[in-house]
């Protein structure tokens, strides 16, 4: 499976696979047994974040895997309590202890929390760090047009990724926009839209029953053909082999614009808004 699965290239010149694995909130050995999992199964990208707290197991995952470390990539991201210089660049250099790794794939801000003010220096320690040779790949989370800017204007340097929230009640058409005017690869977390995921609408439903395929994987396939890279999660090992299995089918343009029809005025699954929320 891992074979098949298209790559997108970066504005950097790296490539990563069109669709990764999300391990929020995968902790301890229970953790660890489903990320080896989903390597087993195809998945050639892990996502996860200081705040996550399971660096160490997405590490140990990779070493269970047998995977070479060049055909598997891992992304971190840098909390909000870390967006001064030295401690953003402290901040990778303990994951990067506490993967186990000796460089990481990509790093991302987690988000720009605007009343710090601090995630300029971030990512000026960021594209210090590339330049070290630790992180291979850098860029942002969370972003706004205006927040890009900001960084983009003080370095001069893109980010490669923005992860944003996206999925069918808020499908990110203006940053979406944004990103391809400024050659930037959109990620998408909470890509099935969770708890509140629209398995049963009917635009959903219609088209899984069209191509014989679970509306979860309606959902990944509109994804990927908007030209999101979506971060599914899933324990259940079917689960996770389903979700990659969205190469053998294509969404016509009506079943696309209906899935996106489905986006609600405000459709975030809490108050996520980059300009007033923050995480530490």
């Amino acid at each position: 499976m891992a074979a098949s699965i298209p790559h997108y290239t970066l504005n950097d010149g790296a490539r990563l696979p069109v669709i990764g694995f999300g391990t929020y909130p995968l902790t301890g050995d229970e953790g660890t047994k489903a990320m080896v999992s989903a390597i087993e199964n195809g998945y050639r990208l892990l996502d996860t974040a200081v705040n996550y707290g399971n660096e160490e197991e997405v590490g140990e995952a990779v070493r269970q895997s047998g995977i070479t470390r060049e055909d598997i990539a891992i992304a971190t991201k840098i909390p909000g309590r870390h967006h001064e210089y030295d401690q953003a660049t402290r901040s990778v250099e303990d994951s990067l202890r506490g993967l186990g790794l000796d460089y990481v794939d990509l790093v991302l801000i987690h988000w720009p929390n605007p009343s710090v003010g601090k995630y300029r220096e971030a990512w000026r320690a960021l594209v210090d760090l590339r330049e070290r040779g630790l992180v291979t790949s850098i860029g942002v989370s969370n972003f706004t047009r205006q927040h890009l800017a900001g960084i983009i204007h003080d370095t001069g340097v893109t980010p490669a990724v923005n992860q944003i929230e996206l999925h069918p009640y808020f499908p990110q058409a203006e940053m979406r926009a944004v990103h391809a005017e400024l050659g930037i690869q959109t990620e998408s977390w909470s890509p099935l839209g969770k708890r509140s995921a629209p398995f049963d609408q009917q635009p959903v439903a219609d088209a899984a029953t069209a191509h014989g395929v679970a509306p979860s994987q309606v959902i990944l396939r509109w994804q990927l053909q908007l030209g999101a890279l979506p971060l599914p999660k899933s324990a259940d090992p079917d689960r996770q082999r389903e979700n990659l299995d969205v190469f053998g089918f294509e969404l016509s343009e009506q079943e696309m614009a209906a899935i996106s029809g489905l986006a609600r005025h405000d459709g975030r699954l809490f108050g996520g808004d980059p300009d007033v929320h923050e995480e530490m």
